[in-house]
């Protein structure tokens, strides 16, 4: 059995707090090509530079009915990041990197990938009394996997994950949650300071609709079009049409701490069916509560339309 690290309520509380002004080191987890939001959250990170200080993009796995299983879904993500470093003339070496190809087959084992040792790496590098954080925005296989290799760096990350729902949503095991609930289970039960963005009841409100990005992006610039044709892929029908741009709720909120209420309370246990339950004696953790949709879109667009 793994041994974490143990941190006290004062420093998980102070690891939380993410700090309103300076620049933050970053690294993002992302299963681009399993939706059209991550594309927004990647983008918006990449030209948030005097925010965010970008460490690498890790490709992680996904399985719906964009992908044959896991692995494929994984290495159709690192595709699609690449595709986003190449509009913006980013040299991808040693900046993006494979994630996990399946998900955890229990608690105790890690999965080896590349994605799991560049947080590694990039973690030990980050000096004391400084954090580095994890923004996931998919399944949490390549972070679950980096903290068990290495639990030491659980003294040295803050995991900011948009994952699970709200605690009073009736279903938990959302689509980031169901796709590898172990590693679900090992972030909660890790001790690593965690900020939890849910995706039902919190960022599902995160939304946008085709006229707004036809008026807002439409005709600005190549990336700006991309993103627009995207999103109206996605559906066949735009009328009365809306769709949530869910994963933006992480960079935003790293942007901006303010654009978002939160608490910290007790994290709950995870079980095997990806179900909440609750323990007051347990460590905390601080969840997402609400976060200001227009002021994050505004930004977001802003930084988009400016691009050159």
């Amino acid at each position: 059995m793994i041994t974490f690290p143990k941190l006290t309520d004062c420093e998980i509380l102070q690891k939380t707090q993410v700090p309103a002004e300076g620049k933050l080191n970053v690294f993002l987890d992302t299963d681009t090509y399993n939706e059209i939001d991550d594309q927004f959250a990647i983008l918006y990170a990449m030209l948030s530079p005097e925010r965010i200080c970008l460490k690498g993009i890790n490709a992680a796995l996904f399985f719906n009915g964009r992908s044959d299983g896991p692995a494929d879904g994984m290495e159709k993500s690192y595709q699609e990041i690449l595709k986003i470093m190449k509009f913006l003339g980013k040299d991808p070496t040693g900046f993006v990197y494979r994630g996990c190809t399946q998900p955890l087959a229990d608690r105790n084992t890690p999965r080896e990938s590349e994605a799991c040792d560049a947080i590694i790496a990039e973690a030990m590098k980050t000096p004391e009394g400084q954090q580095l954080y994890v923004a996931g925005i998919g399944a949490c296989t390549n972070i679950a996997s980096a903290i068990m290799k290495a639990p030491e760096i659980i003294r040295r990350i803050t995991v900011v994950w948009l994952g699970g729902n709200t605690f009073d949503w009736p279903e938990s095991a959302e689509f980031n949650l169901s796709q590898d609930i172990l590693a679900g289970s090992v972030l909660f039960q890790s001790g690593v300071p965690l900020i939890q963005a849910p995706a039902f009841g919190v960022t599902g409100f995160l939304t946008t609709t085709v006229p707004e990005l036809e008026a807002c992006l439409g005709g600005v610039n190549p990336i700006c079009d991309y993103l627009v044709e995207n999103v109206k892929s996605y559906s066949g029908d735009h009328f009365a049409w809306s769709k949530a741009i869910w994963d933006v709720g992480a960079i935003g909120y790293l942007v901006n701490p303010a654009w978002a209420e939160s608490k910290t309370c007790p994290a709950p246990l995870i079980s095997e069916t990806g179900r909440y339950s609750f323990d007051p004696r347990r460590h905390l953790m601080r969840s997402l509560l609400s976060m200001d949709r227009d002021a994050i879109f505004k930004d977001m667009f802003q930084k988009l339309r400016e691009y050159k």
